[in-house]
C-alpha cells in the first residue's frame, strides 16, 4: 500500500485559492460584517496617521477654552485643560487598538506552541500543562489583572504582561483539542512513518490545520482585551496620563457626565462601536472559514 505524499493529501497542503475564494464569498454575503471590517480598517488607518489627521496636539491645553461643549472650533468639545477631545480620541485609538491587537498576538505566540505540545506529546507533559491551565483558570481574571497592575505599575507594556500571564490558556486549550483530533489522522501517521520530526509535524501538519479556530479566537479576543484595558484605565491602573486612552478618558470624566457629558459619552460610544465591529467580524469569519457553521 502506497504511503500518501504531502501533495496527495489535501489536508496537508496549504489552503488553495478556491477555498479562500469561497470563504471570502461567504464573508462578503454578511454586509454588516463587511461594513464592520471597513470601520476597523478605517480606525487602524486613523491611528497610524493620527499626527496628520488630528486637528490639534492632543496633549496641549488651551486654558482659555476649557470645558467647552461641541462647537465649530472643537467638534467634540474640550476637557478641563482645554485639550481638544477629537484629537485625544484619534490618538487614543493608537493605544486601545494596539492593546487589543498586540495582546492577541502575544497570546497566540504563547498558547499555540503550548497547546500543540500538550496535544501531541500527551502523557505527563499534557497532564502538567492541563493542571497549570486549571490553576490559572480558577483565578478571577479582572481581580488578577488589578493585582498585577498594582504590583507592576501602570503602563502599556505591563498591561500586555498582565494579560499574557493568563490569557493564553483559552488558545492553548483550543489548539490542544484540535491537535488531539488531528494527530491520529492518516497524513500525520504517514509523516511519522516517513521520519518527520515532532517539530515538523507540529508546525506543518497540526498547527496549520488548527489555525482557523485560532484566527477566529484572536478576532473575538481583541474586543475583550480592549474592554480589559478600558476597565484598568478607568480604575487608574492602565494607561498613564497624558497619553490618551478611551477607557482612561471615560474614567477620568465620568463624574462630570451630567454637566460635561461629551467628555464621557463620545469615548464610550467609539469604544462600544469598535468592540461591536470586532465581534461582528469575528462571528462572520467563524462562519466563512467553517462552511458547516450556520446562522
Amino acid at each position: 500500500m502506497a504511503v500518501p505524499t504531502h501533495a496527495e493529501h489535501p489536508a496537508i497542503s496549504a489552503p488553495g485559492r478556491g477555498a479562500l475564494a469561497r470563504a471570502w464569498a461567504r464573508f462578503r454575503r454578511d454586509h454588516l460584517a463587511v461594513a464592520a471590517a471597513g470601520f476597523i480598517i478605517l480606525e487602524i488607518l486613523i491611528a497610524i496617521f493620527a499626527a496628520q489627521i488630528a486637528p490639534y496636539d492632543p496633549n496641549r491645553g488651551d486654558y482659555a477654552a476649557t470645558w467647552q461643549l461641541p462647537s465649530p472650533q472643537h467638534l467634540l468639545g474640550t476637557d478641563d485643560l482645554g485639550r481638544d477631545l477629537l484629537s485625544r480620541l484619534i490618538f487614543g485609538a493608537r493605544v486601545s487598538l494596539a492593546v487589543g491587537i498586540v495582546s492577541q498576538i502575544v497570546l497566540v505566540l504563547i498558547g499555540v506552541p503550548i497547546g500543540a505540545l500538550a496535544g501531541l506529546l500527551g502523557g505527563w507533559v499534557d497532564y502538567l500543562i492541563m493542571r497549570l491551565i486549571d490553576i490559572l483558570s480558577s483565578l478571577p481574571t479582572l481581580l488578577f489583572y488589578i493585582l498585577l497592575m498594582v504590583v507592576l505599575g501602570a503602563g502599556f507594556v505591563n498591561i500586555i504582561i498582565a494579560m499574557a500571564i493568563t490569557g493564553w490558556i483559552g488558545i492553548a486549550r483550543l489548539v490542544r483539542g484540535q491537535v488531539l483530533s488531528l494527530k491520529e489522522t492518516d497524513y500525520v501517521r504517514a509523516a511519522r512513518a516517513m521520519g518527520a520530526s515532532t517539530g515538523h509535524i507540529v508546525a506543518v501538519h497540526l498547527v496549520r490545520n488548527a489555525l482557523t479556530p485560532v484566527i477566529v479566537n484572536m478576532t473575538l479576543g481583541v474586543p475583550g482585551a480592549m474592554f480589559a484595558e478600558a476597565g484598568l484605565s478607568f480604575l487608574g491602573l492602565g494607561i498613564t496620563p497624558p497619553t490618551p486612552s478611551w477607557g482612561q478618558m471615560i474614567g477620568l470624566y465620568q463624574q462630570y457626565i451630567q454637566t460635561y457629558w461629551h467628555l464621557t459619552v463620545f469615548p464610550a460610544i467609539i469604544l462600544a462601536l469598535t468592540m461591536l465591529a470586532w465581534v461582528l467580524v469575528g462571528n462572520a469569519l467563524q462562519e466563512a472559514l467553517d462552511p458547516r457553521a450556520r446562522r
